[in-house]
């Protein structure tokens, strides 16, 4: 079995790649940095001596570099069973004031990077033979902002927003495929983003909770999806 998981160094994709590898699935995984994808990819491989860890350098907001991980991936396998679009980035900021420049940022990271990563594997995933009923699963992280606007949300939630819109065109074009897809609307989780922050890590998730609730997902019948999924901190949004 193997799986694609976009920025995959640290933090919820890390947390993903952890309870794949430890499952055991073969995986290909980037990041922008290569010293956190090398440093991810050795905590990885220290789970399963055996596994198959594919680390790849790139920064998928960027069309060219997210069709090469792409091929880097179906060059590593014969069969891609799960792709998680997981990279992506939070920057605050209203739509009046925040920087020029901000809109097109937000959507490179959050939209495009799944959206052309998705297209340059998507064929081969059509073409998997039959297991356990389906063909693979698609997993686009989304957020809670894309399910309610609120200030400071700016940018980052419009590219949210449309990453909703993409996850659900996709889905009613691959059911008659096999291929599941799901979309995940995480709250508040501990992050590179909550640095810094002063944030009490006990209020709000783990990365490790939107890990388990996507192998739960995944471990269904091939008779059952979770088509949208939201998760908060116990207490609410932060």
């Amino acid at each position: 079995m193997f799986a694609v998981i976009s920025g995959a160094s640290k933090g919820i994709g890390l947390a993903i790649a952890k309870k794949f590898v430890t499952n055991g699935f073969d995986i290909a995984i980037c990041s922008r940095s290569q010293h956190e994808i090398e440093k991810a990819a050795t905590e990885l491989q220290a789970l399963r001596k055996e596994a198959r860890i594919i680390a790849y350098v790139c920064d998928l907001q960027h069309k060219e570099q997210a069709q090469a991980f792409g091929k880097v991936a179906l060059d590593a396998c014969s069969r891609i069973d799960v792709l998680i679009n997981n990279a992506g980035s939070f920057i605050p900021g209203n739509i009046a004031d925040e920087a020029d420049g901000m809109l097109e940022k937000m959507m490179g990271i959050n939209l495009y990077s799944a959206y052309h990563l998705t297209r340059s594997v998507i064929h081969s995933m059509k073409n998997n033979e039959l297991q356990k009923g389906i063909r693979g699963h698609i997993f686009n992280l989304s957020s809670v902002a894309a399910l309610k606007a609120y200030p400071n949300g700016g940018s980052y939630s419009i590219s949210k927003y449309a990453l909703e819109g993409f996850s659900k065109n996709l889905r009613e074009e691959l059911k008659a495929d096999f291929i599941k897809v799901s979309t995940i609307n995480p709250g508040a989780t501990m992050s590179d983003s909550w640095n810094g922050s002063g944030i009490d890590a006990s209020r709000i998730m783990r990365a490790e909770d939107i890990a388990d609730a996507i192998w739960m997902m995944y471990s269904l019948s091939p008779q059952a999806v979770v088509e949208d999924i939201v998760l908060r901190p116990q207490l609410g949004d932060v």
